[in-house]
């Protein structure tokens, strides 16, 4: 990737908060028009990093450039972005019109040059109908549709959200999450994107950045990070239901695991492994019946638990002592104390040193 190409680029990133290092050595570079999303669990630094980009903290240590400049130590203003925050931040005083302008009447910009960005702003966000309302008179979903529409007006080519949909139900963060992934296909911006919901990283991200403890664990595309997990975190984390876990030991192409031994035949090993081994495997992966006869390994379990979830059931049963997720289709007849047959191929599966947890 070359450096005019980038549009965020972050070198050497240290923030500490008194003797806490938040974050650590973060290097980080986005393309132009790239969607990255920062992924990760409460307290891992995502949101800190997108402060840090924006320029609402100061840093102790490390560069950021947007578009080659560097912007360090430049005020939110002079950065060239725009931010949506988790909380509307609406004044309640003022009309969604007065609302998208007032930051633009703040910059002392033409009358018209301000009419012209908050009609397209609405019109691209579809609320054109809302201009002449308060924020009172609107629904949690039009009023983060407003909150969008604010950092659109300002025209910047660096877009940051900071877990916009989290204060939205269900059915408004499906709606919601597809108009960011139509506006961004729209404005071809660079998009940074915070998010705890793995759901939200997946649908719109052209490459996710996974965080923990302050440092980016993998940077890959949604496929790559699923299916070629970097580490077992990684790999616990992405996925719902989340990945099943096997610890035993790997000897040649075989994986002992209590009294069962599994074959790895097929499995991409970077290196020869051997010795104490995490073998990870999807819910999706796992075969039921007859389906589970054609596979490389096949135990037989007992039903713990069924959970029906409309297009899929999600079915619990025991492998070698540990509790085991399997998905299957959703007219499935497995019931609860049903013996069944259970089947998987670890060439599909991910496995990790049981002693640093990185994939073998």
């Amino acid at each position: 990737m070359q450096a005019e190409e980038l549009s965020v680029e972050i070198k050497g990133l240290e923030l500490n908060f008194g003797s806490v290092n938040v974050l650590k050595d973060l290097n980080l570079s986005i393309a132009h028009g790239e969607f990255l999303v920062l992924l990760g669990s409460s307290g891992c630094g995502k949101s800190t990093l997108l402060n840090c980009i924006a320029g609402l903290l100061d840093v102790s240590g490390g560069q950021i450039f947007i578009h080659d400049k560097n912007v360090t130590w430049e005020q939110p203003s002079k950065r060239g972005i725009g931010m949506v925050f988790q909380s509307y931040a609406l004044y309640p005083q003022m009309t969604v019109e007065g609302n998208l302008s007032f930051g633009l009447k703040n910059a002392r910009l033409p009358k018209d040059e301000i009419k012209k960005r908050v009609a397209r702003a609405a019109e691209i966000l579809r609320i054109e109908p809302l201009l002449k309302r308060k924020p009172a008179a609107l629904s949690g979903g039009q009023r983060q549709r407003v909150a969008i529409g604010r950092a659109l007006v300002r025209d910047v080519d660096v877009f940051l959200f900071d877990e916009p949909l989290s204060n939205l139900d269900a059915k408004l963060r499906t709606d919601l999450r597809v108009e960011i992934k139509r506006l961004h296909q729209q404005l071809e911006n660079t998009m940074i994107y915070v998010t705890h919901d793995q759901v939200e990283a997946m649908t719109l991200a052209d490459r996710i950045a996974i965080m923990r403890d302050g440092k980016i664990q993998q940077l890959a595309t949604p496929a790559e990070i699923y299916n070629k997990p970097v580490n077992k975190y990684v790999a616990d984390f992405i996925g719902s239901p989340a990945m099943n876990f096997l610890q035993g030991t790997l000897d040649g192409t075989d994986f002992r695991c209590g009294d069962h031994t599994f074959k790895t035949d097929g499995y991409p090993f970077q290196n020869p492994a051997s010795g104490r081994a995490w073998v990870g495997i999807r819910p999706e992966h796992i075969a039921t019946g007859e389906a589970a006869e054609s596979m490389p390994n096949v135990v037989t379990s007992v039903v713990d638990i069924v959970e029906p979830m409309g297009s899929d059931t999600l079915i619990w049963a025991s492998v070698a002592g540990e509790s085991f997720r399997i998905r299957v289709d959703g007219l499935t007849n497995i019931q609860h104390d049903d013996e069944i047959r259970i089947g998987f191929d670890l060439a599909q599966a991910s496995i990790f040193d049981v002693e640093y947890e990185l994939r073998l």
